[in-house]
């Protein structure tokens, strides 16, 4: 957009057509952000001694998050779009979408320590991460990033643009009439975010069961229980993440990952690039003994 006037000559406003175009610009990137709380639940079932808190009900707790985020951002938007000529309507609809700007932008930087706080504990314990675990970090230390860049652009944007009065100076002007600050801080870091998935995608990384984690060793990977809570139901409602029990130094789940003789091999590593999700080789399989094979024989 080049100028107000030539604007008028080559679009004219329906809102029929702008209420879904601008909610579904500003709410696609929440919900490629849902892609990232998913892959963080998956890296902690496979690293259960290294997770922080519950893996599940930590990316529900993301998951929720965004899906408010969601509603500011639909909500906001919906509202600018109906009504282009009530001024005091544009700033409230700002208002709301600047809040689910920063918003996000919080909650990723939330989940950018998350990460960080597992990587941390799996680096001090195993001196070097497996080739998996450290492609899937970088991987989601970048795909946040570049979400968050496009939060900080449009949340400058946002309040800029829709909660001022008058819009004649910078940065107002120059975010409006220049359209190359779209393309490179909306449009690229989300065409990037959507290829690097592509290129690395979790599914060739790691397993798709929940119960299926790596051993202490770095290497053999092995079917266990799952995530164990031990507390009674209403514990768990009032602590969901057993932050009572954490901070006394006794957590309540199960360290399961401490009786790896108890648990059945898995066919193959994702850590040492030997598995894979296709179907059948999620089998597992336990290792024949010499006596097996005698008797056998």
């Amino acid at each position: 957009m080049t100028s107000d006037t030539s604007n008028k000559e080559f679009y004219t406003y329906d809102p029929n057509h702008a209420l879904p175009a601008t909610v579904l610009i500003y709410a696609g990137p929440p919900i490629y952000a849902a892609a990232e709380y998913n892959m963080l639940g998956r890296l902690m079932h496979y690293l259960p001694m290294y997770a922080p808190l519950h893996p599940g009900r930590l990316v529900y707790v993301f998951i929720y998050l965004g899906a408010l985020v969601e509603s500011l951002t639909a909500a906001g938007a919906s509202i600018i779009a109906t009504d282009t000529s009530d001024r005091d309507r544009i700033r409230r609809g700002g208002r709301l979408i600047s809040v689910s700007l920063v918003l996000q932008a919080v909650v990723e930087l939330i989940f950018a320590f998350t990460v960080f706080t597992v990587h941390r504990r799996c680096l001090r314990a195993r001196g070097r991460l497996p080739r998996n675990v450290r492609i899937l970090c970088l991987t989601l230390y970048g795909t946040s990033l570049l979400v968050l860049l496009r939060c900080i652009f449009r949340a400058v944007e946002a309040f800029s643009t829709y909660t001022v009065t008058s819009c004649n100076g910078a940065p107002c002007t120059s975010i409006l009439y220049h359209e190359w600050y779209l393309y490179a801080l909306e449009a690229a870091p989300m065409v990037l975010y959507t290829y690097w998935l592509n290129i690395f995608h979790p599914g060739r990384l790691l397993p798709r069961e929940p119960t299926r984690y790596l051993d202490l060793d770095g290497s053999t990977e092995r079917m266990g229980p799952g995530w164990v809570d031990r507390r009674s139901t209403w514990e768990t409602f009032v602590d969901p993440f057993d932050i009572g029990h954490r901070m006394s130094g006794k957590p309540s789940h199960d360290e399961f990952w401490l009786r790896a003789g108890e648990w059945e091999v898995a066919e193959g590593s994702f850590a040492t690039g030997t598995a894979s999700n296709v179907s059948g080789s999620h089998r597992v399989w336990k290792r024949r003994t010499n006596a097996d094979v005698a008797t056998k024989a």
